[in-house]
């Protein structure tokens, strides 16, 4: 897939494209059925499916005081749509003078003549242009106007409530890890770059690579029953980790902590990813650093029966998972 970080980024002879537009913080399921559509449409038509995005939020443009904290940050909705099968990803930069645009100003400048659509997939609830005066009846008007198809696409719905990023924020930050899932689809992820730690855990307890989230939603601190994953090479690892502030070595400032269960084989990457399943735990401070370790011990205990039941299930039922 190519990626473009820019609009200006984009070739002047892009192909003929079938878009959708959003700001799929999260790609949780209701914006993979959009992609899904949009994907399958591109291919029916023997076109090129291409997602477009914005950076920063709009929100933090039109309304700073409203703006949303993410759940995930442009790259990784790029990582994602590449997994999707898309052939290409644009991230624009919204600025005050984009907000500015009306609605058929947005969509002839940018959707039209730069990106080459011949058809647009969007959300039901899909606003555009200045003040969101867009809605998708106008978008469907422009697109007879202008010579494209435009699609809506249905809101899909947990617990008699559309799946939305808001939802799935507050699903993580109260420590609901199954209703996240279920609204996501997969686990609750962070990604982020390795960074070095104090070294105490290689010499106290356990060894441990340090995460830098780049998501601005975080679950409670804790120890979780995790997964962790080298996004680059598709390597994979039990493991558990911890949030929190290590409160053991008078730590003070929050950190994403991870111990590989697994045998260590390869180069360590760069930057890994932590796929949270369950919540093992609150963190604590102990009395020496030795009872931690005894405690992580018995936490990895855990972590190794769990990852295995789960395996267990999805190997004789893809679909399911156990209970958080």
């Amino acid at each position: 897939m190519k990626s473009y970080w820019e609009l200006e980024q984009v070739p002047a002879d892009l192909p003929p494209t079938v878009v959708t537009i959003g700001n799929f913080d999260g790609v949780h399921r209701g914006h993979i059925a959009i992609l899904d559509r949009t994907r399958g449409l591109a291919s029916t038509l023997q076109l090129e499916a291409l997602a477009l995005i914005f950076d920063p939020h709009p929100t933090r443009v039109v309304r700073p005081d409203r703006a949303p904290a993410l759940l995930t940050l442009p790259v990784e909705r790029l990582w994602r749509f590449r997994q999707l099968g898309f052939h290409a990803g644009v991230v624009m930069k919204f600025t005050p003078e984009v907000a500015a645009l009306s609605p058929k100003e947005f969509i002839q400048r940018v959707v039209v003549d730069r990106l080459h659509a011949h058809a647009v997939v969007v959300g039901e609830n899909f606003r555009f242009g200045c003040r969101q005066a867009g809605d998708f009846t106008r978008l469907r008007a422009l697109g007879e106007e202008l010579g494209f198809q435009a699609e809506a696409v249905p809101p899909l719905e947990v617990a008699g409530e559309p799946i939305s990023s808001t939802r799935i924020r507050a699903a993580v930050s109260s420590g609901d890890l199954g209703l996240a899932r279920r609204l996501l689809g997969r686990p609750f992820s962070l990604q982020g770059p390795i960074v070095t730690g104090h070294g105490v855990g290689s010499r106290e307890t356990v060894p441990t690579l340090n995460l830098k989230p780049e998501a601005e939603v975080l679950p409670p601190t804790g120890v979780y029953v995790t997964m962790t994953c080298d996004p680059l090479r598709g390597r994979t690892w039990k493991s558990i980790s911890n949030v929190g502030y290590r409160p053991t070595f008078d730590g003070e400032n929050l950190s994403v902590e991870t111990h590989v269960l697994d045998e260590w084989r390869g180069e360590q990457p760069e930057r890994i990813g932590l796929a949270f399943y369950r919540r093992l735990r609150e963190e604590k401070r102990f009395a020496s650093a030795d009872r931690l370790k005894h405690q992580i011990q018995s936490d990895i205990r855990f972590a190794e029966r769990y990852l295995h039941r789960l395996s267990a299930l999805k190997t004789s039922n893809p679909e399911a998972t156990p209970r958080p």
